[in-house]
């Protein structure tokens, strides 16, 4: 999840207190523990969240969406002018050319690559159990109850090597084969691209009615359990694959400043609402997939991560490009996630399939 202005607002303003009713002085939120977010209902050794939720008739289910038999990837480029918060980079260099060989009797050359790279929060990005928490008066808790000192790996010097328990390697064991949803946010609000909210009746906020209202306006059947729930805002298209390499350093920066500097997305009760319906994953075109840097609560940091994630381990996918189904007049389809196998990782990239 990238948290664009999110991260600077609240350490000026101390909004993560202020939008839950505390004192700036108190520095924490005791919801999770007042409100007994833990054990899951999976039970207190559950590392995976809501995916546990699919079953082989929703998979059977989901598979019946194919009717084109058409695939589409939706994964963003990966490169180094990519749009990055400030504390995160994207670096890859081939070290020679080749890097290896000539080797046998037939010549064989090759190359390889080096990556330097925040691997689970840069482009198009899983969010996994390790990646957000919340600060409460007995330390940082993550989903199902798991303290960050107790589930740190620890290498030497105290650095901290991996996520332990909080590892995306138990979700992506799993993986994700669901009925996935595109909403059209721009179609329900007839624009091409939602606007970045600055107040909290703004229409760049999608609530929990506008929901329900693009679902009955797309002509969709109802969300439900096991079913994984997209949104497309137009924010994304930004940075979209199919015109990104095309385009000036200039045109690029200046397209970078506009994507970071907030986004629209879900509110805090289009989230509830998702939870409710027990869905296993959202994702969208954005760094968050959900309002930013106001949303329906003024002071509130990306509520949606920590409602769905951290309480319901609902996961999310992010800055992802769905022009091919756009183009196609698709909204149902078929979704097929594996994250990478990271042990220890806060998340994954990857690039994900919608078949319909």
């Amino acid at each position: 999840m990238e948290l664009l202005r999110s991260a600077a607002i609240a350490a000026s303003t101390g909004l993560l207190c202020a939008g839950l009713g505390l004192g700036a002085s108190a520095q924490v939120n005791d919801k999770p523990l007042e409100e007994s977010w833990w054990p899951s209902e999976w039970g207190s050794d559950d590392q995976v969240g809501a995916v546990n939720r699919t079953t082989p008739q929703m998979v059977l289910a989901a598979l019946r969406l194919v009717k084109r038999g058409k695939v589409a990837t939706l994964g963003k480029l990966y490169a180094p002018d990519i749009p990055l918060v400030p504390w995160r980079s994207y670096t890859m260099m081939i070290p020679g050319t080749p890097v290896g060989g000539p080797l046998g009797a037939n010549r064989v050359v090759f190359h390889d690559e080096f990556l330097a790279t925040e691997i689970g929060q840069v482009g198009t990005q899983f969010d996994g159990p390790g990646h957000i928490g919340i600060r409460t008066s007995k330390g940082d808790v993550f989903y199902n109850g798991r303290f960050a000192a107790d589930a740190y790996q620890r290498g030497p010097g105290r650095k901290v090597i991996g996520m332990g328990d909080l590892g995306v390697e138990f979700v992506a064991e799993k993986g994700f084969v669901c009925r996935g949803v595109l909403l059209d946010a721009t179609r329900h609000r007839g624009v091409e691209r939602l606007p970045v909210p600055t107040a909290t009746d703004s229409q760049g906020i999608v609530t929990a009615d506008d929901v329900q209202a693009m679902v009955r306006g797309q002509g969709l059947d109802p969300i439900g359990e096991g079913h994984c729930v997209f949104l497309y805002t137009g924010h994304g298209d930004l940075w979209k694959n199919s015109i990104w390499p095309t385009l000036s350093a200039e045109e690029k920066a200046a397209r970078v400043r506009a994507f970071t500097a907030g986004e629209p997305g879900f509110g805090r009760s289009a989230c509830e609402y998702l939870a409710q319906r027990k869905i296993i994953l959202t994702g969208g075109d954005t760094a968050a997939n959900e309002a930013q840097p106001v949303g329906e609560i003024e002071g509130e940091a990306v509520p949606c991560h920590t409602e769905l994630q951290t309480r319901h381990g609902i996961w999310n996918i992010e800055n992802l490009d769905f022009s091919p189904l756009l183009e196609d007049g698709v909204d149902e389809f078929l979704f097929v996630w594996a994250p990478l196998k990271l042990v220890g990782a806060t998340g994954s990239p990857g690039n994900p399939m919608a078949l319909y």
